[in-house]
């Protein structure tokens, strides 16, 4: 992982990264690592943080960053984004909240073992072939090791429930996917006999575990607070945010109240009596069966013309192709994180991106009734093309991939259950979130879908309040989900969902609201600053350019005199 700048400890922060976390290289794009898994045992934590505390050493303290952020000397600020990662994650290690104390962390680790080999055609199906055979075989291994782990002490029901449904879905993946996709590559028969047994076998180690989960002594409590310090060390080091949690949370509650409060006159200029009326016209207005897959590419050209037409941001040759999920991972993906759109390998290459979406083929006129109520215009508009596949993520992610830090180029790559480094989840998320709000500024949405955007921040709040509150121990599990029932209007199954989500990533729903809030806020103090001057579509390329890193430090890099 070389760049314009070379720097030893930044050297050995990158070996650490990708030695340590072979399944996020996968992700990465670096594939010397694809045949291994990590070590999580008991032991394998010890060696994990002693790696992490001598990376930190070499990297050293940044004594004059604001020198650097002025004088654009990107080898001192990726020493001191580096660090804060090592600060982030020695903080994971040390607690049981993540990967010594959390089994559906272990099961998803080893499904995207699998999954990133199978769904990325970074090289000939039998080359993968070859790497993921060891892969498979080093599975009931891994598996032993992180539930030694997760052994030692209570586990939160919460997450034993969820790494249930998630072993579930591993093992169709290994004994009914895997097959299939063998088959489909068309690899030699000893190979994939060969992997086929492996696979059988990584499901036997599969079944293990879940026998295990079963045993497992489970916490008094359905999920488990991280607590202060922790949620603290998400922020400073995570999102490079300076303030206090009281100062954030009354923020929070006064943004939620406002937005709550724009959301009720959105539904009256859409002259409806109700959210849930307004809702149920958007759940009316879907393409057909036969238009399904075309909707998308006619949704991502009309967003990609609207930016062209308001010099929104020069937009990349990054074309994208919506396509139905891979057959051999169709069984498995409605119980694992697996995303739509997960973000390009950093450094694999690709003509054209596969967007994968739920397959309609098969369903019946009554299944495929609902699945295209649920997958109407407005969600196929607001969620899959703007926020994710076209001026959001998409967008955001070639920027990125091309920006002078080399922290920032891999620091939002999706991973196996989250992004490589917390780091990058405010410009990441920040962004994409921005996106929907810059497209509705210029007119894209109309007004039922301006109504379903005011939606979308009321329950950006929520979840920023709940991280917040539930991990200083401010809110219990049952009040979160009685928050999100009650102030957003989910169900009680997916107002659980979203509070086990957020009771396992501390620090992970705020960054949303973070950086949203962070890109508006520094573009309102540069056009001010640069008066007349002042260009949207330079301020977002200029923006982007600096790739993953947290907003709060882009915003010192743009602001800063040179």
């Amino acid at each position: 992982m070389t760049g314009p700048h070379t720097d030893g400890s930044l050297d050995a922060f990158f070996d650490a990264l990708v030695h340590l976390r072979p399944v996020d290289a996968t992700f990465i794009g670096i594939h010397d690592q694809d045949h291994r898994l990590p070590d999580w045992s008991p032991a394998g934590h010890q060696a994990l943080a002693q790696r992490w505390r001598a990376v930190g050493e070499a990297l050293g303290a940044t004594h004059d960053l604001e020198t650097a952020v002025r004088a654009g000397d990107w080898a001192t600020i990726d020493r001191a984004v580096a660090h804060s990662h090592v600060d982030v994650t020695l903080a994971e290690l040390a607690s049981r909240h993540f990967t010594r104390g959390n089994p559906s962390l272990a099961v998803g680790e080893a499904a995207f073992s699998v999954i990133g080999l199978i769904t990325r055609e970074f090289a000939p199906a039998a080359q993968r072939a070859s790497y993921l055979l060891p892969r498979l075989r080093a599975i009931p291994r891994f598996l032993a090791g992180a539930m030694a782990s997760i052994a030692d002490g209570p586990v939160p029901s919460a997450w034993v429930d969820r790494a249930l449904r998630e072993t579930r879905a591993l093992e169709r993946l290994l004994t009914e996917g895997l097959p299939i996709w063998c088959r489909e590559m068309a690899l030699a028969d000893d190979r994939s006999q060969a992997l086929v047994d492996a696979a059988q076998g990584a499901a036997g180690a599969v079944h293990g575990a879940t026998e295990a989960l079963n045993n497992l002594k489970r916490d008094a409590v359905d999920a488990r607070p991280a607590g202060e310090e922790l949620l603290t060390t998400c922020i400073r080091s995570g999102h490079w945010m300076e303030r206090s949690i009281d100062d954030l949370l009354q923020e929070a509650r006064d943004a939620l109240r406002e937005h709550q409060a724009l959301l009720a006159e959105r539904v009256r200029e859409a002259q409806a009596g109700s959210l849930a009326e307004v809702l149920a016209r958007l759940a009316a207005a879907h393409p057909s069966v036969a238009d399904y897959y075309g909707a998308f590419q006619r949704c991502w050209d009309a967003c990609r013309a609207t930016s062209d037409a308001h010099g929104l941001v020069t937009w990349p040759d990054a074309p994208i192709r919506y396509v139905a999920i891979p057959e051999w991972t169709r069984m498995a993906a409605p119980s694992l994180y697996y995303l739509f759109y997960r973000s390009p390998a950093p450094f694999d290459t690709y003509p054209v991106y596969d967007y994968v979406v739920t397959p309609i083929e098969g369903l019946d006129d009554v299944a495929a009734a609902r699945h295209l109520a649920a997958w109407n215009n407005a969600t196929i508009k607001l969620n899959h093309v703007v926020h994710h596949g076209a001026l959001g993520h998409h967008v955001q992610n070639w920027y990125a991939y091309r920006a002078p830090s080399r922290v920032a180029r891999i620091a939002a790559a999706d991973c196996a259950s989250r992004i490589a480094m917390l780091q990058g989840g405010t410009m990441a998320e920040g962004w994409a979130c921005y996106a929907t709000d810059l497209m509705e500024e210029v007119g894209f949405l109309t007004p039922d879908e301006r109504v379903s955007e005011q939606h979308t921040r009321v329950r950006m709040l929520a979840r920023a309040i709940v991280d917040l509150e539930f991990h200083t121990e401010r809110r219990s599990f049952a009040d979160a989900i009685t928050l999100y029932v009650d102030e957003v209007g989910m169900t009680p199954e997916m107002a659980r969902a979203e509070a086990t989500k957020n009771s396992m990533f501390p620090g992970t729903a705020m960054m949303y609201w973070f950086g949203t809030q962070g890109v508006h806020t520094l573009r309102r103090l540069v056009a001010a600053r640069e008066g007349a001057a002042f260009s949207l579509r330079d301020f977002h390329d200029r923006f982007l350019a600096h790739g993953a890193l947290p907003v709060a430090l882009i915003s010192r890099l743009m602001t800063a005199e040179r």
